[in-house]
């Protein structure tokens, strides 16, 4: 039985608005594909660019887990819990939407443009409070090692959300290899390849390639080349 779904960078949904470039790995927005819904419970991989200076105005979010990770620049946040905050490059931010909150977003570098990715998964219990919740990562953690940035515990490392998920950043070198177990059985493995060249259990994934596996307990990550990417441990059920 096939376990795996290779996603490479060129087959993503690509919306250009000038103040916003966007990839889709699952269908957003204008961009349809019956076969990229989600993942699992992976709902949405937006791999963002924001013009300096340019934004997302008030809009809503309900019964949704999102999770940003700036990757150059920074982002503001404000919304109607009363947060306001810059998510800079290096931090992790989470909404656990819930009942309902709006929010905005936008870059407020007036010469940088914002590079990030948004992600959404649908949470194990529905009509939560909202909550906002962002932490500074430390760079060093990932270097040759998945260092966990998120989980399902208030306790555990990273933030925490109302779901049974586990997502690791990892910086390897050229020709480092490790294994990652699974935490929770039935679950599976997303990988998004942010830099450089990786193997997952022997196949190729190159820059913003990415690859789901499920119905396996234990991923090998070889890096060909100096390389970047985010590991997620996901439920493949609602």
């Amino acid at each position: 039985m096939k376990n795996t779904i290779l996603h490479k960078a060129n087959s993503r949904g690509h919306a250009d608005h000038g103040w916003l470039n966007a990839y889709h790995s699952f269908s957003f927005a204008s961009w349809y594909n019956p076969e990229r819904v989600q993942f699992g419970v992976l709902r949405v991989l937006n791999d963002d660019t924001v013009a300096a200076g340019m934004g997302f105005g008030t809009h809503p979010h309900d019964n949704m887990e999102i999770i940003t990770i700036p990757l150059e620049g920074d982002l503001a946040h404000k919304d109607s819990m009363g947060n306001e905050a810059t998510i800079k490059t290096g931090d992790v931010q989470v909404m656990s939407a819930g009942t309902g909150i709006q929010h905005s977003e936008f870059n407020p570098n007036k010469e940088q443009q914002t590079k990030l990715f948004q992600i959404w998964l649908f949470p194990k219990l529905r009509n939560v409070t909202p909550r906002y919740q962002q932490i500074t990562l430390d760079a060093a953690l990932q270097k040759n090692d998945f260092s966990q940035i998120l989980s399902p515990n208030e306790e555990d490392e990273g933030v925490w959300i109302h779901q049974d998920a586990w997502f690791y950043l990892s910086d390897f070198d050229k020709d480092f290899t490790k294994m990652l177990s699974l935490k929770k059985e039935g679950n599976g493995f997303y990988i998004m390849n942010i830099e450089g060249e990786i193997e997952v259990n022997g196949e190729q994934i190159e820059k913003r390639d990415a690859i789901g596996i499920w119905a396996t307990s234990e991923l090998e990550i070889k890096a060909n080349t100096a390389a970047k990417f985010l590991v997620m441990e996901i439920p493949m059920e609602l």
